[in-house]
């Protein structure tokens, strides 16, 4: 019995053809042009075909007496080095769709420019397009399969100058997925090679350690030598939008920067109470695994572009340059997920920091749900590649001890995560909601002073020093815009809000 078309693929369907989805008819035979299809999605982003569809989306099925025919015919064909070249491993799938067959075909990117009767073809929107006498076309096609040589290149240091340490932090890392790992029972330069991380030059014949591991395990020294561009700035723009609140500046190994960027986000982001089924998650820790190591694995290490993770007060974002075929903001349902430092990648996944192809966008679009209370991450691809992870309001509110500031902050966090956690955790009653609620109390009562002592108009200034609130943005954010926003204190020139003469007077 034919399985049912899953809805992400219907969903596909009715939104059309596109750069990434085809129809063909093949109601009776398999249409021949769908080679020339097959071939442009390998050699661009991937794609989808449809068979059994007409171009303007209208389902006629394919014939339930050619269905298994056309399969045949086409996994024989794309198998052919004589029409397809290289070869693609594809296997088609069968789908009902209103008591109709349509067969299904997913194209992934390939790592070799493919030839479709010896010609080549690119995907331009809707269509297939012969560039095959297109010089400067071609050559952009085979420099972007080939992208990940770049790592791949053999550079004139030796095992001696990577970090022994690092090497056995991977080893041990391993443990964590694999307790019979086989690295953690090889030597050094064994586990550096069947990482494909000791490699020799084709034109030279010289062996040694390519750039992609002077990146995981190399001294500091040495990777501004062999990548002087190399860097990730992160910074936080909460109060000071115009500079920043917080900066590091990263030049180190991959491991060390994978901790000091994570480390640098969990002290700025607040990591709030989640259930994931009945199972208490850090949606936080989370979501900066997936997009820090998006961060580092996949970003174009020859472009003197500034890789960067920034915390906003709404949003927090990385950046980083990225050789891409395509631009947009990718689909999730449709996104073709393609390795851009196979080497890196594949270290990050034998120590458990990353997973199967594709599942960092899944888990940082299912946990951005939950943490920011249904808003929903973007990726987007072009030059520069950039993930958006929006935030609620708690997020980015300041915890733990410091300035008189700081602790003003402290106070008000606990009434923001009362809330917070009431809704995620189906209103949870305890001690410390009751705590959390006199907090709130204190809150009420100091904004009810604040209105008794503008009967006569005041300065910002002079409520912060009356009341002894040293921040003048969380005095704004926690007291002043809520009981200007209620109607309860008004500006005396409204029409110049942010005027120095500016004062607020009980409505």
């Amino acid at each position: 019995m034919t399985p049912e078309m899953p809805e992400e693929l219907l969903c596909m369907m009715r939104r059309g053809e596109g750069p990434d989805v085809e129809f063909k008819k093949s109601e009776t035979e398999l249409s021949k042009d769908v080679y020339e299809t097959v071939c442009a999605f390998s050699n661009r982003d991937g794609g989808h075909v449809f068979l059994g569809v007409k171009d303007n989306g209208a389902v006629v099925g394919v014939r339930d007496d050619v269905v298994d025919k056309e399969m045949k015919e086409f996994v024989v064909t794309i198998n052919n080095d004589s029409k397809v070249c290289p070869p693609l491993f594809i296997t088609p799938e069968k789908y009902d769709v209103d008591g109709k067959t349509v067969i299904y075909i997913n194209v992934p990117v390939g790592d070799d420019v493919c030839r479709c009767g010896g010609k080549i073809f690119d995907r331009s929107g809707e269509a297939d397009i012969d560039i095959t006498s297109r010089s400067y076309d071609v050559y952009r096609l085979y420099a972007g399969k080939h992208e990940k040589v770049y790592l791949d290149r053999v550079t004139g240091f030796g095992i001696e100058d990577l970090r022994p340490d690092l090497i056995e932090r991977a080893r041990k890392m391993t443990n964590a997925t694999n307790t019979h790992h086989p690295w953690q029972t090889m030597k050094d330069e064994e586990l550096l090679r069947s990482a494909g991380l000791i490699l020799r030059d084709g034109q030279t014949g010289r062996e040694g350690v390519t750039l992609a591991a002077i990146l995981l395990f190399g001294q500091d020294i040495t990777i501004m030598s062999a990548l002087p561009f190399y860097k990730t700035d992160a910074l936080v723009r909460v109060e000071d939008k115009e500079r920043y609140d917080d900066r590091d500046v990263v030049i180190t190994n991959l491991l060390d920067s994978f901790d000091r960027l994570t480390a640098f986000g969990e002290k700025h982001l607040s990591d709030t109470f989640h259930l994931d089924g009945t199972v208490r998650v850090s949606c936080r820790d989370i979501i900066l695994r997936e997009i820090i190591v998006n961060l580092l694995c996949h970003r174009d290490f020859s472009s003197e572009y500034t890789a960067k993770f920034v915390i906003e007060k709404e949003q927090m974002f990385t950046e980083n340059a990225s050789k891409s075929r395509r631009k947009g903001v990718l689909d999730l349902r449709t996104a073709v997920a393609r390795s851009k430092n196979p080497p890196l990648a594949k270290v990050f996944r034998e120590i458990g920091l990353a997973d199967e192809l594709g599942s960092g966008m899944r888990k940082t679009f299912k946990y951005t749900k939950m943490y920011s209370e249904g808003a929903e991450p973007t990726f987007s691809e072009g030059a520069i590649f950039r993930t958006t992870v929006p935030l609620c309001k708690i997020a980015t509110i300041k915890v733990g001890p410091g300035t008189g500031a700081d602790l003003e902050r402290e106070e008000d966090k606990r009434d923001a995560f009362a809330e917070h956690d009431e809704g995620a955790s189906g209103g949870r009653v305890s001690e410390e909601g009751k705590e959390e609620e006199v907090q709130s109390k204190k809150v009420a009562a100091r904004q009810a002073e604040i209105m008794e002592y503008c009967l006569v108009p005041r300065s910002r200034e002079e409520l912060q020093n009356h009341f002894g609130l040293a921040s003048s943005a969380h005095f704004k954010e926690i007291y002043l815009d809520p009981l200007i926003e209620a109607g309860k204190i008004k500006m005396t020139t409204p029409e110049k809000p942010n005027s120095r003469n500016q004062k607020y007077v009980k409505a």
